[in-house]
């Protein structure tokens, strides 16, 4: 742990306990930006990134956050080249490999929402053994979004509530928004309260479309290998500004 990561180890006493976000989700926006700043190759930037993403998901623990959502894969970046999703891919099942035992000492649940069937079938172990493992962990809820789309979420949930339809099963009249919920990847998973963004673009990027209907968004110029706890702090505190009303006076 960093100086500064010790320093902010514990909640800083400018927040309010009672007024953190209970989920945070975050579009991990940058690496490649970054790792050309550094004068290295983009693969580098992700690397990187992954050490931020463990400190936040240390962070959230430490400062009480029940849970934490990551953009780790969209379905737009099978566009890439070849080798920066190879890359990835091999990434995120060594990463998962390696961080298991911990995740299992420290609580952690694990769940990756996303059309996971697309995934290379060794990836696609290391995610069922590592949600299997910490299923029954009940400390921070983390949830990792790969191969994930908005909008196909939505489509597909469209598709499984039609055919129940056109079975029987279901009446039209039946359809409501708790239901709708409960056939999208995030079924069973609270809605974020706060989504926080780097790089400076401001937009969604096909995430979580349905799910952040009413949550606050922040925006940082940061890159994302550069969010750190000290930035995190900041947009917390953005957050404990925010007058949610959810369409009331």
């Amino acid at each position: 742990m960093t100086a500064q990561q010790t320093k902010l180890q514990f909640l800083p006493s400018d927040l309010k306990r009672e007024l953190l976000p209970k989920h945070v989700a975050v579009i991990m926006d940058g690496n490649g930006r970054w790792a050309k700043r550094q004068g290295l190759p983009r693969i580098m930037g992700h690397k990187c990134g992954v050490d931020a993403l463990k400190d936040l998901l240390r962070c959230c623990k430490d400062w009480g956050i029940q849970a934490l959502t990551a953009y780790a894969f969209s379905t737009e970046n099978w566009k890439r080249p070849q080798e920066e999703v190879d890359f990835l891919m091999t990434l995120f099942q060594r990463v998962l490999r390696q961080e298991l035992l911990e995740m299992v000492e420290e609580n952690v649940q694990i769940q990756f929402v996303g059309n996971l069937d697309a995934l290379p079938p060794s990836l696609q172990a290391e995610i069922s053994r590592s949600m299997a493992e910490t299923r029954n962990n009940n400390g921070i809820r983390f949830t990792v979004a790969t191969n994930y789309g908005g909008r196909q979420e939505i489509l597909q949930a469209c598709r499984a509530i039609a055919q129940k339809v056109q079975q029987g099963v279901l009446k039209p009249d039946e359809i409501d928004e708790q239901l709708f919920e409960g056939h999208l990847y995030t079924a069973g998973i609270t809605d974020p309260d706060l989504l926080i963004r780097t790089s400076g673009e401001m937009r969604l990027s096909n995430f979580l479309l349905w799910q952040m209907a009413y949550g606050e968004i922040y925006i940082t110029d940061a890159l994302w290998p550069d969010f750190d706890r000290s930035e995190f702090h900041r947009a917390l505190s953005a957050y404990q500004q925010r007058d949610r009303r959810f369409g009331k006076v």
